[in-house]
């Protein structure tokens, strides 16, 4: 009863993560589409999400490797950033620039992840870590374009998405160190 208790900690706690991940993220999104003042407070608390994943990592993969998977998330968030600011700004080249880096980035944490756990595959987080780019940035053309209604749906399926990372994420350290 108690590894199970363990388990399903560990399986809330990514899922928590996660979550927050794309909570964050949206708020982000809104703040910038709105040019709302709180737009410096929700960037710092977004970029707080990674450090949050790294303390719990370190538990599992100590600090060097945690902090590469912090790097490699806030880097994640910094071009999803600057990609929101180009669409924005209507920028087409730099969002095209800032998207190519994202996809390298998402292919570059797949890459680290199945290194650091065999039982995390490099091409199911690709395909994890792909569709939650081409979601989060509909989610943002929509909010962009003032289609409330399709953005809010959009981010419906992000978060299940969410809940599904979180789940692999909890499996594979459970099969590794159980």
């Amino acid at each position: 009863m108690n590894q199970l208790c363990c388990k399903a900690a560990l399986t809330d706690t990514f899922r928590d993560l996660w979550t927050q991940h794309v909570m964050w993220t949206r708020s982000f999104i809104i703040s910038t589409a709105a040019s709302l003042d709180d737009l410096k407070y929700v960037t710092e608390r977004l970029m707080r999400n990674p450090a949050d994943f790294a303390k719990i990592l370190c538990n599992y993969y100590g600090s060097k490797k945690a902090q590469k998977f912090q790097q490699l998330l806030a880097e994640h968030l910094s071009i999803a950033g600057a990609l929101v600011g180009a669409l924005k700004a209507g920028n087409t080249d730099l969002a095209n620039t800032e998207r190519k880096k994202w996809y390298a980035n998402a292919e570059e944490i797949a890459e680290y992840l199945a290194c650091i756990n065999p039982y995390w595959s490099k091409e199911k987080w690709k395909c994890l870590l792909d569709e939650h780019l081409k979601m989060t940035e509909e989610e943002a053309v929509y909010r962009l374009n003032g289609n409330y209604e399709k953005d809010i749906a959009k981010y419906d399926l992000i978060s299940c998405q969410a809940l599904a990372m979180g789940d692999y994420m909890a499996e594979g350290i459970i099969r590794q160190f159980s």
